[in-house]
């Protein structure tokens, strides 16, 4: 995953945590506006969340981050 979607990812779930706390969900759509303007990232983004890792829709932004930080 390239590293600008890497900070989107982690800044998007900081935002959401401080807002709504440890226990907000996220989905990979979260990282996005609501315009398709970039598909090549929505792609990387949704193949890492769905094919890679198997996720469900919504996974607490705090694993999410965890993931992320850890390079998974």
């Amino acid at each position: 995953m390239r590293a600008s979607l890497r900070a989107k990812i982690i800044e998007v779930c900081d935002k959401k945590i401080a807002v709504k706390g440890d226990n907000v969900g996220v989905s990979f759509y979260a990282f996005f506006a609501n315009k398709n303007d970039d598909p090549e990232l929505l792609m990387e983004a949704a193949t890492w969340w769905i094919q890679t890792h198997k996720l469900d829709h919504f996974v607490k932004a705090k694993i999410i981050k965890n993931m992320v930080q850890q390079g998974r």
